[in-house]
């Protein structure tokens, strides 16, 4: 069986590899107080449906912390990234990095790749 060192596609967290909670996730890092979720909503291009549902999925991951408050007699909702959170998404970007260079290197070298001409090519 081989770890995550050998394999850097079994490092993808998939609760990060979705687009919208990598966006989530990428707009919180730049937020040391949280974002509120009208601000997430916007940054993200989500709807308020699809945003409870990606933010639902990092809670039970302990991935974010939501904080519920009122605000001049109003409710507010704060996103935080936990630490286990950060350090979490850390590793996915590492392992997410390892996996585009391997995937760009697959691609870069077109002088190494093998052309076969078109007349080779029997039709069936």
């Amino acid at each position: 069986m081989s770890t995550k060192d050998e394999n850097p596609y079994a490092a993808l967290e998939r609760i990060f590899h979705e687009p919208n909670r990598l966006a989530i996730m990428s707009a919180l890092c730049g937020s040391a107080e949280g974002l509120t979720f009208t601000e997430l909503k916007e940054n993200c291009d989500l709807t308020d449906g699809n945003l409870s549902r990606h933010l639902k999925a990092l809670e039970e991951a302990r991935a974010v912390k939501i904080q519920k408050t009122f605000v001049r007699s109003r409710p507010q909702t704060t996103v935080l990234l936990s630490d286990k959170g950060r350090e979490s998404f850390l590793e996915y970007l590492k392992a997410l990095e390892e996996v585009l260079k391997k995937a760009a290197h697959a691609i870069e070298p077109e002088k190494k790749r093998v052309s076969i001409p078109l007349g080779r090519i029997s039709r069936a």
